[in-house]
């Protein structure tokens, strides 16, 4: 049996793609903890408790 070789390749996206993702990122992440803190506590229990059925993770 031959052993497997990984070869890295560089990275395509540039500096200032890489600025913007994060950003963006950054500001889909702060926007969902903002939004859920205005949320009525039980509408965000229900959201995660569905998103953990969507997943199959059981919860019961």
């Amino acid at each position: 049996m031959t052993p497997m070789t990984t070869v890295q390749q560089p990275s395509r996206l540039g500096v200032s793609q890489r600025v913007a993702a994060a950003l963006v990122a950054f500001t889909l992440g702060v926007s969902v903890l903002w939004l859920s803190g205005f949320a009525p506590i039980s509408a965000v229990h229900n959201a995660a408790h569905d998103g953990r059925h969507v997943a199959a993770f059981p919860c019961h």
